[in-house]
């Protein structure tokens, strides 16, 4: 068995969403008018000024976030466990933002254990952007405590993105190969100082660090190959019922910001949307594997939302997915940092 000192569990928390914060000020219309969600400047910057999307109103539908410490002694931050990124950062009282004026701050000052460097850090998220500088301190995550993690402050988040955001920051889960400044990932360093025993996380309404719990499901985890260490990546096969073209590619995004539905192409949303909320569930057949899906369409204000929103991000390899929220609820998943991952299996 694995001793407990090498597990981490911190469990996860839906709050109010982005949306119901702009909606709840009347400035949800406006908000969208002014940051269309561009998903190409996400995955794919160099796109990021040659294709344009029409907003998308849902990303901001579900947000999953838990707490972190930083500092000593600590200062608690409520923060994004993010797959599509790999930096931690949270504000900071250097921010000049208004985004900073309602969410906690790290003050350097307070803690006896910080170390400054040279390095600045500035990242562009599908929505929102951040800059600031990197820094080391003790980062305690679950009962974890890491004593030299480095990490952004930021002094500026432009526009309103963050301010009426739940959480304070963002904790990235994907590969060193996307962090910003060359930045260390937070679970790269737990295991780079043996802080974990394996090296991979697992997640259900909780993240769980070098580890896996059993007792969440039943039968055995299958483990799909990633095409790719960035981003987790897959190849998807095929999908049933046939609604158009199969995609060639799947980006595995276990608890993302702002990529809180399925993704897929414009062209197969034409005829996968309907006008009214059916009598029953719809679903899907991907392959590898079989993994099926139920896909419970969402009823708000008289109006039918699906589990699908479309994007147009044209890659080398083909049309992109992402397969969010929807898809990966319904799975305890596994994400290893070996080209074994990520596994899926149906919790019990």
């Amino acid at each position: 068995s694995i001793h407990s000192t090498l597990l981490i569990l911190v469990s996860l928390k839906k709050g109010k969403s982005l949306r119901q914060n702009l909606k709840e000020h009347g400035l949800l219309e406006d908000f969208l008018k002014k940051h269309p969600y561009y998903l190409a400047s996400k995955y794919f910057p160099s796109l990021s000024n040659e294709f344009a999307s029409e907003p998308l109103t849902n990303y901001m539908d579900v947000d999953y976030y838990g707490t972190i410490s930083i500092g000593t002694p600590a200062q608690d931050f409520t923060v994004i466990f993010d797959t599509g990124s790999s930096n931690l950062w949270v504000p900071s009282v250097y921010c000049s933002s208004t985004a900073c004026t309602n969410h906690n701050k790290f003050n350097p000052s307070d803690s006896s254990t910080y170390q400054a460097t040279s390095q600045s850090l500035s990242i562009q998220y599908a929505t929102g952007s951040m800059t600031g500088i990197l820094a080391y301190d003790t980062v305690q995550v679950g009962g974890i405590v890491d004593t030299k993690q480095i990490f952004g402050l930021s002094e500026t988040e432009p526009g309103s993105t963050f301010y009426y955001a739940p959480f304070d920051g963002i904790l990235g889960l994907a590969f060193p190969s996307i962090a910003s400044s060359g930045a260390t990932s937070v679970f790269d360093n737990m295991m780079n100082e043996g802080l974990v025993s394996q090296d991979l996380f697992s997640t259900g309404s909780f993240v769980m660090f070098g580890g896996i719990d059993s007792s969440y499901y039943s039968g055995s985890l299958n483990w799909i190959p990633l095409s790719s260490e960035t981003y987790w990546q897959i190849t998807m096969d095929r999908y049933h019922p046939p609604l158009g073209p199969s995609p060639s590619t799947c980006y595995m995004l276990c608890l993302p910001k702002g990529c809180v539905m399925n993704r897929s192409g414009q062209d197969l949303m034409v005829q996968a949307q309907t006008p009214a909320c059916p009598k029953d569930d719809n679903s899907l057949k991907f392959q590898p594997n079989n993994y099926h899906v139920f896909f419970s369409p969402v009823q708000e204000s008289g109006s039918c939302t699906s589990g699908f929103e479309s994007i147009d991000v044209p890659t080398s390899s083909g049309e992109l997915w992402i397969l969010g929220d929807v898809f990966i609820r319904q799975y305890y998943v596994v994400l290893t940092g070996t080209t074994t991952g990520p596994g899926l299996v149906k919790p019990t």
